[in-house]
């Protein structure tokens, strides 16, 4: 319930937009379940009502992002035969490269309870890595069969590629080069085109 006593659409998207709010302008060391609640314009107790505490809130968010980067790339099968097959994989890139603030990953690494409650997540089955990494083979099989990359192309190597730099992009995001840049030349290298 909000302050005044209406029920809030979609609390838990509310509140993790709240905190990547947070986060970005005012950085890691800012989010607090206080100043969570506070740019979301909720009752203060709210996090802690539908979260244990906030490194299961910062877990959550995480395997949240994950998920949906995860359904973002099992849509690229409605993608086979348009654009192009560069296009469509920096898109999905892209959108996983922008679904988590460097610092929000920084903090679920290294807040031991949160990156605990992340991997538990993961173990269970949350989508991660693997499930985008699935999505983009069976994507490059589609376009094979289409005949947009070389039959002999192993989709599966160019997918664990693609994923295992966007990973670690992810994970280096502000020291690491322009990630565009860096993006386009892995599938130039990947697609030999």
């Amino acid at each position: 319930m909000s302050p005044r006593g209406v029920a809030i659409p979609d609390l838990r998207e509310r509140l993790f937009a709240a905190a990547e709010r947070v986060v970005a302008r005012d950085g890691a060391a800012a989010l607090t379940s206080r100043a969570v609640t506070a740019e979301a314009d909720c009752a203060k107790g709210v996090l802690h009502t539908h979260f244990s505490g906030l490194d299961e809130f910062v877990a959550e968010l995480v395997l949240d992002r994950f998920a949906r980067s995860a359904r973002q790339a099992e849509a690229l099968h409605t993608k086979v035969g348009q654009a192009t097959v560069a296009e469509n994989l920096r898109e999905v890139v892209g959108a996983l490269l922008d679904s988590l603030p460097p610092a929000v990953v920084g903090l679920a690494m290294t807040r031991p309870k949160a990156a605990s409650h992340t991997r538990q997540g993961f173990q269970s089955g949350a989508p991660a890595f693997d499930a985008i990494q699935h999505a983009v083979t069976g994507y490059l099989e589609a376009e094979q069969r289409d005949g947009r990359i070389p039959a002999d192309s192993d989709a599966a190597a160019i997918a664990l590629a693609l994923v295992g730099t966007t990973h670690h992009l992810l994970m280096t995001r502000g020291t690491a080069p322009d990630t565009a840049v860096t993006v386009r030349r892995l599938l130039a290298v990947l697609l030999d085109s």
